[in-house]
């Protein structure tokens, strides 16, 4: 298909109060899922980004990596346990989480960053102990509970024009390694920088009235509502803490969490951008 001049100058027209709204602001994304596994997805990612921070956006990334660190654990011989939902996580493993979060994805998103045109640093919860935890469950290991989060770091990379990169990393005060959930750490990160937005790129549409009809998508609810959506069963499953995260990132400051399908291609423009938006918003209570 063929776009004339004139329709790519309405696009940009359409596109400039999101500019100016944007503008200045910060927006926290959370990256993971099928968007971070497929190489074409990660590219159309990292091109998003650098062109909102060129616009004016102050992007910060934090990013997971499940499944690679699975895979690196499998290569060495280690089988991957899980107790709810979160990895069991012994010394060694913590060792390879580090390894896996803080070096190989980090520094592969900094380096794609950069490609397109971007200014990136990497960064992690044991710099200038950003993320302190303590243990979450016993059962769990080096599985953190977060305590307190020091975005001075974050902060100064902003300020100097960089997009930080986090991996979700954190550590106790005796410096203990501990793995950290990527959408806890991306909650108490926006929260502590009062984001204009916190965008969690999953790999479903949003929250659904019917999980098995992606035409029951729900497009906005505030936390009353969502609450009634536990009860009711609705949010259900591995969405519930993804929920709970939304939240929390709401009671601490952010205004405005997205929940998105990032496999869409280019759906952080469509969501930042267009009035069209992507995926469930989730806000402290609607006007």
């Amino acid at each position: 298909m063929t776009i004339s001049n004139a329709e790519r100058a309405e696009v940009l027209t359409q596109a400039l109060p999101y500019i100016k709204k944007y503008n200045g602001k910060i927006v926290v994304v959370k990256y993971g899922g099928n968007a971070m596994i497929n190489e074409h997805l990660k590219e159309q990612v990292m091109e998003d980004i650098v062109l909102l921070s060129l616009i004016g956006v102050k992007v910060v990334l934090v990013h997971g990596g499940g499944p690679e660190i699975t895979d690196t654990l499998k290569r060495i011989g280690k089988e991957s346990v899980f107790v709810d939902g979160l990895r069991v996580t012994d010394k060694e493993t913590a060792e390879v989480v580090q390894m896996v979060l803080a070096g190989k994805i980090n520094k592969s998103l900094v380096n794609l960053l950069e490609l397109n045109g971007g200014r990136a640093m990497g960064l992690c919860g044991l710099d200038d102990r950003m993320i302190l935890c303590e243990p979450k469950d016993e059962r769990l290991g080096f599985v953190g509970s977060i305590t307190s989060v020091n975005v001075t770091p974050i902060e100064d990379m902003l300020e100097k024009g960089y997009i930080p990169v986090v991996s979700t990393v954190g550590c106790d005060k005796k410096g203990n390694v501990y793995n950290i959930n990527a959408d806890t750490a991306a909650a108490y990160i926006a929260g502590a920088l009062k984001a204009e937005r916190l965008i969690s790129m999953t790999d479903i549409a949003g929250i659904l009235m019917d999980k098995d009809d992606p035409e029951s998508l729900i497009s906005c609810l505030d936390i009353k509502e969502a609450h009634e959506l536990f009860e009711k069963g609705v949010i259900s499953g591995g969405m519930i803490p993804k929920v709970e995260c939304c939240i929390d990132a709401i009671h601490r400051g952010v205004h405005k969490v997205i929940i998105m399908d990032g496999r869409v291609p280019h759906s952080l423009l469509i969501e930042t951008l267009t009035n069209e938006g992507a995926g469930t918003m989730v806000v402290g209570e609607k006007d």
